[in-house]
């Protein structure tokens, strides 16, 4: 039945009830009775449905908290209706907050930033990557204009020029960003931010890489260029210039050749595909061979030793092997004559470490830092006499990386180097 009809049905009834019971006040005690008893029970009727019109004024003004009132009659079917709609609209409100905690959940996990803007650039939200980017606070900035919190000069005039076809590239907080505006709705506008700081570096790095590998490659094709053109020139040129010039060529073309499998190996070690393959190292059987490969390659320039004190190790023989073996050899072409050169391999609370140390020249502090780059010398012309490629330590870094070791180095110049490899203590072979 429709709630009109309800409606009207339940005052027929109600003024049915007044007239009658009216009609027989009047019957027995005088007309007089009876229109006053009907009088009354208008009265008492419109009061009742005053009070219940306070009643729902009541609810209205304060419906969360205020409890809908009960009724009859008309009463019941109007507050039954407000009822669905009021447990209706409680549950949209519910699933409106769940979605809204979903979206913020959402837009904080974006590796981007995120700024929600009104029309005149006031702040309304912005998730943690924003924060980290523009330096904003929410809590603290949240109703104040961007431009008035992020001060950079580019920024605030791609912000009031409101060119925002074409994105913004930014440096700022030592960072590098790349910043876009998009219109959102009618009165919002979202301001998004990307960091490219690590690809930028890595384009650097990539660059610097292939100029350093084009300066080291060109540098022995020269030289065998310039000789096989000298031999073209001078067919009978004397046996002894010729074979001086034929080993030049040959030394130049090992370098280059080593060259080559430093940078394919180096390749090799920072590939994701390339997994670890973690075996029984027997390490006092790999020092005592990296030792005798530096006594043939010092002539017994130097006096190396070993103090062998560890355990053995999982991990990749060869890796490691390369790794310790790099830092040796380094060892002994950077040592002077007569120069003493220590193979250490203990055991620390932190795990099992190798300690390789000379008194040789030594490295200034400023260089330190940088010695795991690619190409990176700190004296060239004494890297070209000891026919280093540049790339030793930068394979020790990426050979511990994938072992999660650490490389640690103390120099002081003309007193000597100490180079250590930090192993973790899982690494260690348990005895079975």
């Amino acid at each position: 039945m429709r709630p009109h009809l309800v409606f009207w049905i339940s005052a027929a009834v109600r003024m049915t009830i007044i007239l009658a019971m009216s009609a027989v006040a009047a019957y027995f005690f005088g007309v007089v009775t009876g229109l006053a008893l009907a009088l009354i029970s208008m009265i008492v009727l419109i009061v009742v449905q005053l009070q219940y019109l306070l009643n729902l004024s009541d609810w209205l003004d304060n419906p969360n908290s205020a409890r809908l009132p009960d009724g009859w009659g008309a009463w019941t079917e109007i507050f039954s209706r407000l009822y669905k709609l009021r447990r209706g609209d409680e549950k949209n409100q519910s699933e409106l907050a769940e979605w809204l905690a979903r979206f913020r959940q959402a837009m904080t996990l974006l590796p981007d930033g995120l700024v929600i803007m009104d029309d005149v650039m006031f702040l309304e939200w912005c998730n943690p990557i924003a924060e980290h980017h523009l330096g904003l606070d929410l809590s603290r900035d949240k109703g104040m204009r961007v431009t008035n919190l992020v001060r950079a000069p580019e920024f605030i005039d791609y912000i009031i020029l409101g060119r925002y076809d074409t994105p913004l590239t930014l440096s700022l907080r030592d960072r590098k960003l790349i910043v876009h505006v998009i219109p959102f709705e009618n009165r919002r506008q979202i301001l998004v931010t990307h960091d490219i700081t690590e690809s930028e570096r890595i384009d650097m790095m990539r660059r610097d890489f292939i100029a350093n590998a084009s300066h080291e490659l060109r540098t022995p094709l020269t030289v065998i260029n310039g000789f096989l053109e000298i031999a073209a020139m001078q067919p009978d040129m004397e046996v002894s210039i010729r074979s001086s010039h034929v080993k030049l060529m040959i030394e130049q073309g090992e370098r280059m050749q080593r060259l080559v499998e430093d940078m394919l190996t180096l390749s090799r070690l920072e590939s994701t595909e390339f997994k670890v393959r973690a075996e029984h190292i027997d390490m006092h059987l790999m020092l005592r061979h990296i030792c005798q490969e530096a006594q043939a390659l010092s002539a017994g320039k130097h006096q190396i030793s070993l103090d062998f004190d560890g355990p053995d190790i999982h991990g990749s023989s060869d890796e490691i092997r390369s790794a310790i073996s790099n830092l040796v050899t380094n060892a002994v072409r950077y040592t002077p004559e007569h120069g003493e050169i220590k193979v250490i391999w203990k055991n620390t609370p932190q795990g099992p470490k190798c300690v390789v140390q000379d008194n040789g020249i030594g490295i200034s502090q400023e260089h330190i830092s940088r010695l795991t780059e690619r190409f990176y010398r700190v004296d060239k012309s004494r890297s070209r006499e000891t026919q280093g490629t540049g790339l030793g330590l930068a394979i020790v870094k990426h050979v511990l990386i994938r072992h999660d070791a650490q490389l640690l180095i103390e120099s002081t110049v003309n007193v000597g180097s100490k180079f250590c490899v930090q192993f973790p203590q899982r690494a260690v072979v348990l005895p079975s």
